[in-house]
């Protein structure tokens, strides 16, 4: 099932979500239909608070970044997509790096450039409460930073200097006057 996903500057994007306690079955199908939600909007992740559920978990598939004209997947060495992590945490590490980052959070396909670490230590639970450890760099290092902020209520534009801001909420007025 699709689920509606919250748009800035909707307040709940703000709420800290909780740690899932225990992985029932109505945490699994939530987790298939953020998945379903994600791959709808055409998006390569997904945090459950952008669809109004405020537990720790996430959903990321990058391999769109990865496909080919033909429309193979390139082996990118990342591990396998889809990914469903409950209670994730990372740990930084590496320089700073600029990303492009957009978010399906953010109305008007707004994109902008965000400092983010280069490297992350990750350390998760699988659907089956299994420990997941990995390390990431590249886009999965950027995504994960990404989704990771969505739990603590923190979105991409709070990284942007207040002048692209307000540009960017002035252009949000003119799109709800029209």
């Amino acid at each position: 099932m699709i689920l509606p996903v919250l748009q800035y500057p909707d307040e709940r994007l703000r709420r800290k979500s909780q740690p899932v306690d225990e992985i029932t079955d109505e945490i699994r199908e939530l987790a298939s239909n953020m998945l379903e939600t994600m791959y709808d909007e055409e998006g390569i992740g997904l945090a459950a608070p952008q669809v109004g559920h405020f537990i720790r978990m996430i959903v990321i598939d990058i391999s769109p970044c990865y496909e080919t004209e033909e429309g193979n997947v390139e082996d990118n060495g990342e591990p396998p997509m889809p990914m469903v992590l409950i209670n994730p945490e990372l740990s930084f590490s590496g320089a700073t790096v600029k990303s492009e980052e957009g978010c399906l959070s953010v109305p008007n396909s707004y994109r902008a450039t965000v400092p983010r670490r280069e490297k992350v230590s990750l350390k998760a639970l699988s659907l089956d409460g299994d420990p997941i450890e990995l390390e990431a760099d590249g886009m999965l290092a950027i995504c994960l930073q990404h989704e990771c902020d969505h739990l603590d209520g923190k979105l991409f534009i709070d990284y942007i200097s207040r002048l692209k801001l307000n540009l960017y909420k002035a252009s949000l007025r003119k799109l709800v006057k029209a």
